[in-house]
């Protein structure tokens, strides 16, 4: 398996070494199709659909004729008495008592056979098939669910990774032009045209933006972990995404989505499977009032000698077969069958609610996943505005500093402010992002789509 990931690794993604660390570049597509055949739930969910396809083997195999040999060989220590009556014609006057004791047999028998059972009917039989087969469908479905549900994990973890990797940069970006700023300030303390307040100021500005650099370096290892994990690719790796946060948000692609009428969930196929499955149940409860009839067959020989020795002397040797038709009719079981038929009926209706329950939570999760991402989506703009103005009252902030007609509270104020509009910028893309992927999943073209 190791070696079937190295190859999958090495010739789907570019895989570089750094310092001795192997480094996995990848865009969202690639870690999407990568976790498919990786991850480990999915995996699992691959090998039930093997398991079922077993079943309907198995299932089928109990219609075909079953055969079974037989050799055993028997020694008698003590061989047993039967008693006889000591009556004429055949009593015995000189043996005192009313019986006779006698020793029928011999001390070694032995005895080899076959025997064929072939069903010629069994209700029972018929719609077990058709529930294997069923219950095989049920597992394709799974499939496809468990798929889905992965994309999903991966999508919004590639997102995770993505957002904290832009928090680095602007984290970092923030820092060096604080500490431009804060080296200035210095200088004009030194210089005697600034306060000692207007570099502890800043200096304050300095470390908590330092503290958030931090933060975010141990969110984006953590963040990593977990798409790896969502993955299936080792620990070992590294990562470097091939894609920014802008470059999966196409707005085109957005307004498309949004007049998406959707397919379709895998839920509801899951769930009518399930109603198919308890029907059959029903099907062979009720095909067990009917009778069962079997077609045998047996050939064996035996043979038998006083000593181990002549057990096997051909002439100790006989024959014998039996050809038949068996038939079982069932009478009376303490009204077992009805109450499972009961209970089969009851689930079906269980599973009708559900149902329609099922489909009325489709449509009200479709409804709330599109108002979110219009509703983010808006966020998104006014975020983006934010950001724009607040790197425009910042710049304003530090020409008048620099002239000598604004303050140093200003410049740290409008700072502090473009920060915030940053992360108040990323939170509105990355919770875009993630709408969109609620809402190709509440639409059922979530797994389609790749």
């Amino acid at each position: 398996m190791k070696k079937y990931l190295l190859i999958i690794l090495c010739l789907s993604m570019p895989v570089l070494t750094m310092h001795g660390q192997e480094v996995v570049r990848l865009t969202l597509e690639e870690a999407v199709s990568y976790s498919l055949e990786n991850n480990v739930n999915v995996k699992n969910a691959k090998l039930e659909t093997m398991i079922s396809k077993a079943t309907v083997k198995e299932t089928t195999a109990t219609g075909l004729p079953q055969v079974n040999g037989n050799f055993d060989i028997n020694y008698n220590p003590a061989i047993p008495v039967v008693f006889l009556p000591n009556e004429p014609p055949f009593g015995d006057p000189n043996v005192p008592g009313d019986v006779i004791p006698a020793r029928f047999g011999v001390s070694y028998q032995s005895n080899l056979g076959a025997n064929l059972t072939q069903m010629i009917f069994d209700g029972s039989f018929f719609v077990g098939l058709r529930a294997a087969k069923t219950y095989k469908q049920l597992t394709d479905l799974d499939l496809v669910k468990t798929k889905v549900d992965v994309i999903e994990s991966v999508k919004k973890a590639y997102f995770g990774v993505l957002v904290n990797e832009e928090r680095i940069r602007l984290s970092r970006a923030n820092l060096a032009r604080i500490d431009t700023l804060l080296t200035e300030t210095r200088a004009l303390n030194e210089a005697g045209f600034a306060e000692k307040i207007d570099v502890s100021r800043i200096q304050v500005q300095r470390n908590n933006t330092a503290t958030q650099l931090e933060r975010s370096l141990t969110a984006l290892e953590i963040s990593e972990q977990i798409l790896k994990l969502q993955m299936g690719l080792p620990m070992e790796y590294d990562l470097e995404l091939g894609e920014s946060l802008s470059q999966l948000n196409p707005i085109e692609e957005i307004n498309a989505l949004l007049q998406e009428e959707g397919m379709e969930r895998v839920e509801v196929s899951q769930l009518q499977t399930n109603l198919e499955l308890v029907q059959l149940d029903l099907k062979n409860n009720q095909s067990q009032y009917m009778p069962t009839i079997d077609f045998i067959a047996n050939a064996q020989r035996a043979g038998a000698g006083n000593t181990f020795n002549t057990v096997f002397d051909k002439q100790n040797w006989f024959g014998s077969s039996l050809l038949g038709v068996s038939m079982k009719v069932p009478i009376f079981d303490g009204l077992s069958k009805s109450a499972r038929i009961q209970k089969n009926r009851l689930q079906m209706m269980q599973l009708e609610n559900q149902k329609s329950f099922l489909q009325e939570s489709i449509k009200n999760e479709v409804y709330t996943a599109k108002t979110n991402l219009k509703n983010d989506l808006n966020i998104l703009e006014i975020q983006r505005e934010n950001l724009e103005l607040a790197r425009e009252v910042y710049d304003i902030s530090k020409i008048k500093y620099n002239e000598g007609v604004g303050s140093n509270l200003e410049v740290v104020e409008a700072d502090a402010a473009l920060i915030e509009a940053e992360i108040n910028y990323l939170t509105a893309l990355y919770d875009g992002l993630v709408a969109k992927v609620d809402l190709e999943k509440a639409l059922g073209i979530l797994s389609t789509n790749q």
